[in-house]
């Protein structure tokens, strides 16, 4: 089945203008298969996976052999396997300063790249790569896209047996495998208690504290566990609007699984019947719902608004000097609490949205209007 990226045209846009275009994402997130789609429509391209120790062996006098390829672009997979290599793409980028020379494909986020960020400076150009979104594969698949998450290998299994059988092995291969690869020294049993506790707060106002004290922990290591998952694309920090109301704010985040396939694998969450029986549904679907406004507008500042005294919005969006609110319902005939009202007259949106699993908009009053994620998106990018 083949399924069209968004970010293609991206791409090739940034390909147009930087030295070196990076596509960063999860693992097994479709980096891969776009970057050799889009190297196939290239007068030329040459294609390494530092994954295969036949290609690592072709650059171990790595300015020859890529001096030796000048008239391809040369796309590196899986880049923090050998970070070394920035310095030498510095180096020749700088020997020409022409655009579409590298891709590069990575599997963590520039802060763990800290080496692409700062010795590239001012020569690449980052794109972020999440899994399947609603406006790629259609809105009427969102029922299977929730249950399974965006994966390619989950959402695209023959069931929904295979598809969690995938997800067990995606978990385990994390863990085991793919963090150490990064240098990072946590125990995979315990960084997985955490990600499982961090399940079970999905969408919560986060507290270190007491998530420290369940895994008998510190506060620091806790942070530490938190930034590892962040920046490995698993988790997503939404930060409290830092709005200029006289009220009383709170100042913890939330904490979203990225991908609610994952979710409900390590929730146990089998079927929809699994899920409509579980505390989590509700925020599940918030997450499902931020995931595809993220991806539609990544340059958008997201955050969300609740004061101490139960004034509350599940997410504001800020973009090009205007602010959008959204509650997320995960319901076809929401209603909005006392909250949401005194929350709209704090923080005064120019349009405010409820999403939800409805199949139209519809309006809920002169000022809100309820509709699908899709629809949203659409609005937002109009």
């Amino acid at each position: 089945m083949n399924i069209n990226r968004k970010i293609q045209t991206k791409v090739s846009e940034y390909a147009r203008y930087f030295p070196v275009t990076a596509i960063l994402g999860p693992r097994q997130c479709g980096k891969t298969t776009l970057a050799k789609t889009w190297l196939a429509e290239q007068p030329a391209s040459h294609y390494l996976d530092l994954e295969l120790p036949s290609d690592v062996a072709r650059l171990a006098e790595p300015e020859d052999y890529l001096r030796r390829h000048r008239d391809h672009i040369v796309c590196l997979d899986e880049i923090q396997r050998v970070p070394e290599l920035f310095r030498v793409l510095r180096g020749l980028c700088d020997e020409t300063g022409s655009p579409g020379q590298f891709m590069v494909l990575g599997s963590a986020s520039p802060d763990l790249l800290q080496q692409s960020s700062e010795t590239l400076a001012g020569r690449i150009g980052f794109i972020e790569l999440a899994p399947f979104v609603e406006e790629e594969i259609g809105a009427e698949n969102q029922s299977r896209l929730w249950l399974r998450g965006g994966f390619p290998r989950s959402y695209l299994a023959p069931s929904d047996g295979m598809s969690r059988a995938w997800l067990d092995s995606f978990i385990q291969t994390f863990l085991e495998r793919d963090i150490p690869q990064l240098g990072i020294r946590v125990p995979a049993i315990t960084l997985r208690q955490f990600w499982e506790m961090c399940a079970h707060l999905h969408g919560d106002l986060w507290n270190h504290a007491k998530v420290a004290s369940s895994l008998g922990v510190t506060g620091k290591t806790v942070g530490h566990y938190l930034r590892i998952l962040e920046q490995a694309y698993m988790v997503r920090r939404l930060s409290p609007c830092a709005a200029n109301v006289k009220k009383r704010l709170v100042k913890s985040p939330r904490v979203y699984l990225r991908d609610t396939g994952i979710l409900h694998r390590l929730l146990r969450l089998d079927s929809f019947d699994d899920l409509d029986g579980h505390p989590v549904r509700g925020n599940s679907w918030e997450g499902y719902v931020i995931e595809q406004i993220a991806a539609a507008v990544p340059d958008a500042e997201l955050s969300f608004y609740r004061t101490s005294a139960g004034a509350e919005i599940d997410l504001l969006i800020r973009r090009r000097n205007k602010l959008v609110a959204v509650e997320i319902k995960a319901s076809s005939s929401p209603r909005l609490e006392r909250g949401f009202w005194s929350a709209q007259d704090d923080v005064q949106p120019d349009q405010s949205w409820v999403a939800a699993p409805v199949g139209a908009p519809f309006a809920l009053s002169e000022t809100v209007t309820v509709a699908p994620p899709a629809v949203i998106c659409n609005a937002l990018n109009s």
